[in-house]
Parts: structure tokens; C-alpha cells; sequence
């Protein structure tokens, strides 16, 4: 798949090094002179140099019809800029922006941005537990629902110890995109086993907050109540 990463210092390095795996086409744009040589030296792919918020720049990177383009720019109208020209010139198929106003969430949404997130964080973790681009699509399109960051600490006598992360039923719209594990944080698959104590940090919509801890607080049938 075509994916752009426009702007952005530590949360593009990190995208970058996250899809450079060859399966998909990377195009990476930035508007630091030095950040863009350090990208391209860190990375070994070319970045484009240039302000994303101009036509001719995502023109020359060639972002047309692109699967996903992903904006992350410290300033939230560049974001909003970025999107809608790679959507209204380019017909780039889905958007994602992080924006620093919160208040500019449900703004972005109804100017056309398929998804806004208020928080770096969250798009790291997000992008971070998937494996794929098309299923970060898909999680990420969850539009007008509430995206909300939970933190369990799991203990020895839920239900889900010992389980695969797979096995677990959770409800759609869920994602466990870290467990920590002290000293450790993982990044966690299908195949990640739930430990008694550790710490799971869960992302899910608002309607599934409550199913989502039904589920992981559910005791084994001979725990002592």
C-alpha cells in the first residue's frame, strides 16, 4: 500500500521504522532541512524536503491516489491543510491527522478528515499494535465515537491469565496496544500471553468501555470472592 507521512520529528522516525518492511510504498515529506537528512540517513529511504502544506510539494512526492496519508504537524491548521489538499487534489483514499486542540476533533471531521486524534500518544500506540496498515485503517475509522485510554492491571485471578491474547473475546472497536510487563513494555500480537500483573493499555470507543472491563474483570469460576 501508498502511504505518506507528512511532517512530524520523533512520531515520523518512529511510523517510519514501523512500515519500512517492504511491503509497502513509503513516502515520507518534511519541512526540516536537517530533520529530513536525518530521516533519510537513520532510515535509508529518501525523504522529500519541503512544506507539505504546498501543493507543489506533495505533487513533486507524488502522493496522488495514495492509501492513507498521515499529517503530523505540530500546528493543527498545517494539519488540516495537508489533509484536505491530499484528499481534494490528490484523491488520497483515507487521511489521519494528531491535532493539539482537542476542541478541533469534531471540527476536522465534519471539513473531511477521516481521522483526528488528539493525542501523539495514541496514534503512536494505535499504529504501534498494528501489523498492517489496512487494519489501522479500519480501526481508525471509527468515526463520531468517543476514542478513550484505559490502563488494567490484571490480576492473578481474571479469567483472561494465562490466555492468548487472541482467545480473548474482545468487543470490536478494542485495542490492546501495550502490556506492561515491569521492567518491560510489549508491543502485543495474537500470540502475547496475559500475565497475573501485568498492565494492559487499551484504546477503545466510549459504548465499549463498559463490555471491555466486564470482560477483562472477569474472575475464574473457583476464585474466592
Amino acid at each position: 500500500m501508498k502511504i505518506v507521512i507528512a511532517s512530524g520529528k520523533n512520531e515520523a522516525d518512529f511510523l517510519i521504522k514501523l512500515f519500512r518492511d517492504g511491503r509497502h510504498k513509503l513516502i515520507v515529506i518534511n519541512e526540516s532541512r536537517e530533520y529530513s537528512n536525518y530521516l533519510s540517513l537513520n532510515n535509508d529511504i529518501p525523504v522529500f524536503f519541503g512544506d507539505s502544506t504546498k501543493r507543489y510539494v506533495l505533487e513533486e512526492a507524488d502522493v496522488k491516489q495514495a492509501d492513507v496519508l498521515i499529517a503530523l504537524s505540530d500546528r493543527d491548521s498545517d494539519n488540516l491543510v495537508i489533509c484536505q489538499t491530499a484528499k481534494k487534489v490528490f484523491n488520497v483514499k483515507k487521511t489521519v491527522c494528531i491535532v493539539a486542540n482537542p476542541k478541533n476533533v469534531d471540527i476536522f471531521k465534519q471539513l473531511g478528515i477521516n481521522s483526528v486524534i488528539s493525542s501523539t500518544y495514541l496514534v503512536a500506540q494505535t499504529i504501534m499494535r498494528e501489523s498492517t496498515i489496512e487494519n489501522l485503517i479500519n480501526f481508525l475509522s471509527l468515526e463520531n465515537d468517543e476514542i478513550i485510554i484505559t490502563e488494567i492491571e490484571i490480576e492473578k485471578e481474571y479469567n483472561i491469565v494465562h490466555k492468548m491474547l487472541k482467545d480473548i473475546p474482545l468487543p470490536k472497536g478494542v485495542n490492546v496496544s501495550c502490556i506492561i510487563r515491569t521492567p518491560h513494555a510489549i508491543i502485543p500480537n495474537g500470540s502475547t500471553i496475559i500475565e497475573p500483573n501485568d498492565r494492559l493499555v487499551i484504546v477503545s470507543i466510549e459504548k465499549n468501555q463498559e463490555p471491555l472491563l466486564r470482560i477483562i474483570q472477569e474472575k475464574k469460576k473457583n476464585a474466592k470472592r
